[in-house]
């Protein structure tokens, strides 16, 4: 899975309707351009592709009144918002995709409602737990690596200290999440903007 195509349905989404500079500033508020492919170019073409797709509506835009040419809107149609939705769930949940795919994924889970939200975290634990179990069937992490692994069991400890610690990752934001923190889908109005007011952006000037 491709992150860009979460990133911007969802940054198309939070705004209802919403040019290709505003989805490409918003990104790049959030850092994106750092963690992901969502580069200028990358997020350009991927409205293109996803209004091709029928997962976008387009809509022309009379020029502005400074004189610059018309800038084409785009809005997320029912089949945008359905594919969405499925790659918002499928980052939750998925331990085999790359990190910028969660980032992305957690970044858009207030969309979610606060049941389902905790409800697919589970399932990752779950999954990160499966999959610890797997790697320790024949290697136990707690005793010291024989010799006959040789440098190889430093793959294995580097993959149970990764189940572990995104389970524990997990846990935390399951907790908080049963505790009533932030505001989920269903449950109130919440401001559009990636970062709180008055926060300022840590990638400014990078």
């Amino acid at each position: 899975m491709s992150a860009i195509r979460l990133l911007v349905l969802g940054a198309v989404r939070q705004h209802g309707r919403a040019h290709g500079y505003m989805v490409r500033n918003d990104l790049e508020f959030w850092g994106a351009h750092e963690w992901s492919n969502a580069k200028p170019g990358s997020i350009y073409h991927a409205l293109k592709q996803l209004a091709k797709q029928g997962l976008l509506r387009q809509y022309e835009t009379a020029p502005s009144t400074a004189g610059g040419p018309p800038r084409t809107q785009y809005e997320v149609t029912e089949a945008g918002d359905a594919e969405f939705m499925r790659l918002l769930r499928h980052a939750l949940t998925s331990i085999d995709e790359k990190q910028d795919v969660l980032t992305s994924g957690v970044g858009f889970i207030v969309d979610l409602p606060r049941d389902e939200a905790v409800s697919l975290l589970k399932k990752r634990i779950a999954a990160l737990e499966e999959w610890r179990q797997e790697v320790t069937r024949h290697w136990a992490p707690d005793e010291s690596t024989p010799e006959e692994w040789g440098h190889i069991g430093e793959i294995m400890k580097l993959w149970v200290h990764n189940a572990d610690s995104g389970a524990e990752w997990a846990r935390a934001l399951v907790e908080r999440l049963e505790n009533g923190a932030y505001v989920m889908a269903g449950e109130g109005e919440r401001q559009v903007d990636v970062l709180p007011p008055g926060t300022g952006n840590p990638f400014a000037g990078r």
